[in-house]
């Protein structure tokens, strides 16, 4: 396999430029996971303008889920959503045992591709209690469809001038067909430029890429639609300073592409 995409062989049909006043609400739910506490409390914090997406985690933002997540705070849009009725066990994103619908979310499928290209260009941050990420879980329409493709996910304690840790791989959390395949790759790049990070998702594997180029690779490959999350995390200390606000997230688009 070439160690670049060939986007000839691919059609553009997901295109996020930020170019308008606001997010649009055919590409973006701003929530985070709501079946697990409430549109109100995970409603995200952004700025758009002149062609820029800025996810914000500011001073007074409240933790999204304090029941399931503790004081986690974070600024995430998504393009899908579902979950079961209220007191199921029925939910996007298992990331923990135990989980209760608190909120029940009407199904909905903004973007959900199965295969192609998804590239984000992004600037990082260096915060060392903050974390952004682009990365896919499965719609879920039945509980084996939950696995994760993690295009990119920087911690801000991993960050230096020159260079950076970048996460990327796939987790399975219900899916029996995927094992966990996840590294964190180091690149020699100062990720608080903007660089562009992508995966082209085929039936045989995801091949990850950094600025055009193969970083890694894995033969596993979730084969039904999954959604986008693009995110800041924001895990303030137990004790001692937790740094300026607002902790931010710089975009300047996501796109998706399917094969011609």
């Amino acid at each position: 396999m070439p160690e670049t995409i060939d986007y000839a062989r691919y059609e553009l049909e997901f295109d996020a430029d930020f170019s308008g006043p606001d997010l649009d609400p055919a590409q973006w739910l701003p929530h985070y996971l709501p079946q697990w506490s409430s549109r109100h409390a995970t409603r995200a914090r952004y700025d758009v303008g002149d062609g820029l997406l800025t996810l914000r985690v500011d001073a007074d933002q409240p933790p999204w889920s304090v029941e399931y997540d503790g004081p986690v705070r974070v600024s995430n849009l998504q393009t899908g959503v579902r979950s079961g009725p209220v007191g199921s066990g029925e939910g996007q994103h298992p990331f923990r045992d135990g989980l209760v619908v608190r909120e029940a979310q009407r199904e909905q499928r903004l973007y959900t591709p199965r295969y192609g290209v998804i590239e984000v260009r992004a600037a990082a941050s260096s915060d060392p209690h903050s974390m952004v990420a682009l990365w896919m879980i499965g719609i879920e329409d039945v509980p084996e469809h939950s696995a994760e493709i993690c295009v990119m996910e920087i911690f801000g304690n991993e960050v230096t001038d020159a260079s950076a840790l970048v996460g990327m791989g796939v987790h399975p959390f219900n899916d029996p067909a995927i094992t966990d395949d996840f590294e964190k790759v180091r690149v020699e790049l100062d990720v608080r430029d903007f660089h562009d990070y992508a995966v082209e998702w085929m039936p045989g594997g995801v091949r990850f890429f950094i600025d055009g180029q193969l970083v890694r690779s894995t033969t596993q490959s979730p084969d039904y639609p999954m959604q986008l999350m693009l995110d800041v995390f924001h895990f303030p200390p137990d004790a001692g300073d937790a740094g300026a606000y607002p902790k931010e997230f710089h975009v300047q688009r996501v796109r998706g592409f399917r094969l011609r």
